[in-house]
């Protein structure tokens, strides 16, 4: 199943990416609002997989917005591949890789445009994301698919000037400008793909590679991720969880590489879509004195 935001209410997709709105197509019994259905995941779907659906309208991708576009909680994950930690100048993580947040007004949908900060040095980092379809509490491994309504592509676009200045990073800061949480096309559930826990994520700034790999790679896998942070706090349905970047960002590079005005970012994850972010000059910041 897939479900999307378009134009901020909430659709299916049909076989052939058409849009049918759920409001209208349950009579009002679920609400328009996409991020209202977590709350009912377990119920929706259910109805979903039963029901007898109108036939589907197209859309413009453009239309599209987050497919959770108010969570109360976004966590990333960092050093979650072992290229990335590599050409980060870290170690592997043996325990849980650090945890971040990523503040919910950065995110927007999977065609934006995205203002980049005046004298910068801002990085692109592919992930995938899961969605928390129930709240989940001290979940074993073994039972965390259950507790993800779905996968949808991610990019933690980052700054890394605000990122890594002061005493300590700023992760958080750094991650969170305005336009820098993209994330869709569409939430697709786990139970689409053959195996959910290796899929093929990458990215490309105006059609040149930056960064491929698979989610097989990933040193702690979604049901780890799930089982490890519900542990130590609880996950609450319509959360998004940012799984972690390979290798291949501009941080990690020799010359290191930022993105620039004009600049095309493509992200894409096997089974899912595409997110496609263009970059352009914010105003420049007047000189001091």
């Amino acid at each position: 199943m897939r479900s999307a935001n378009l134009a901020g209410r909430l659709v299916l997709l049909d076989s052939h990416d058409r849009a049918v709105d759920v409001e209208k197509a349950s009579g009002g019994r679920f609400p328009a609002a996409p991020q209202a259905v977590y709350a009912r995941w377990r119920e929706f779907r259910a109805w979903a997989q039963g029901a007898d659906l109108p036939a589907g309208e197209p859309f413009d991708p453009r239309d599209l917005g987050a497919p959770a576009p108010e969570p109360r909680q976004v966590l990333a994950v960092g050093l979650n591949y072992r290229d990335h930690a590599a050409e980060s100048g870290l170690g592997v993580p043996d325990t849980m890789p650090p945890v971040f947040t990523k503040f919910a007004t950065s995110i927007s949908g999977p065609v934006s445009e995205v203002v980049l900060p005046d004298g910068g040095h801002t990085d692109w980092e592919v992930e995938l994301v899961a969605v928390i379809g129930a709240d989940a509490r001290h979940v074993r491994e073994s039972e965390a698919w259950a507790y993800v309504a779905g996968l949808t592509v991610g990019q933690d676009i980052s700054e890394r000037l605000t990122q890594l200045q002061g005493p300590a990073p700023q992760f958080s800061l750094g991650k969170s400008l305005p336009g820098f949480t993209p994330t869709g096309p569409w939430l697709v559930t786990p139970d689409e793909f053959a195996d959910p826990d290796d899929l093929q994520l990458s990215c490309a700034i105006n059609g040149e590679q930056m960064q491929k790999s698979r989610t097989a790679n990933l040193i702690f896998s979604v049901p780890r991720l799930v089982a490890e942070l519900s542990a130590v706090l609880p996950l609450l349905a319509g959360d998004i969880l940012f799984t972690g970047t390979p290798g291949g960002v501009g941080l990690g590079r020799d010359p290191q590489r930022w993105l620039t005005p004009g600049d095309e970012l493509v992200s894409r994850v096997e089974g899912i879509g595409e997110l496609r972010q263009t970059f352009v000059a914010g105003p420049r910041t007047a000189a001091a004195g």
